[in-house]
């Protein structure tokens, strides 16, 4: 996923944009194979920005 994110930076976007496009398209395909609505949030989670609150020791 970081090779989309690098991608993305070098067609222009911050990488605030990027993670962001990435989000859409996710969110897009969820809606389009909704079966795979799980798979798709877990192979998207560990490359999203992290927060504290998914910290776990």
């Amino acid at each position: 996923m970081k090779e989309l994110i690098d991608k993305l930076m070098a067609e222009g976007l911050t990488e605030a944009q990027a993670l962001k496009a990435i989000e859409v398209i996710k969110d897009y395909a969820k809606t389009k194979l909704p079966l795979f609505g799980g798979a798709i949030d877990k192979m998207f989670a560990k490359y999203g920005p992290k927060q504290e609150d998914d910290f776990m020791p």
